[in-house]
């Protein structure tokens, strides 16, 4: 299955140290991120992303149309709800993506746990047959 990536700055360690509980999981499965947060999790794992650009520089529009192709399976986007960003409309569209192609989606830790637990469960299975 294809994995989306997306931290903030205030998120990127979370999201490395996630990467790392659970790269057993994640070593299975393709990962997409945006620029920074691959590299960040390439070297804190080891594992192989597929890196976009930064979000703030086009990464999450590139995200979003994978998504719209339904080129991705699961998104983890941990983001910074107190603080809005700049490219806020960006960020609501990767939310808005997933909702309309019924692509899982955390956006904080307890749902991402969630999600690659079902994931490792085989609960997300059916995600190869909507594809196809």
């Amino acid at each position: 299955m294809n994995i989306g990536l997306i931290a903030h700055d205030s998120k990127k360690k979370l999201m490395q140290n996630f990467c790392i509980a659970y790269r057993g999981i994640l070593s299975k499965h393709e990962l997409y991120a945006t620029g920074t947060t691959g590299r960040l999790i390439e070297e804190a794992t080891n594992l192989n992303v597929h890196k976009y650009l930064a979000g703030h520089l086009g990464g999450e529009q590139q995200m979003g149309s994978q998504i719209e192709h339904n080129e991705i399976d699961l998104v983890i986007f941990l983001r910074e709800p107190l603080k809005p960003k700049g490219h806020e409309p960006d960020v609501n569209n990767v939310v808005r993506l997933c909702d309309i192609h019924n692509i899982p989606l955390a956006t904080n830790l307890a749902t991402a746990e969630l999600l690659i637990k079902a994931l490792e469960r085989g609960d997300l299975d059916w995600r190869e047959i909507f594809k196809a």
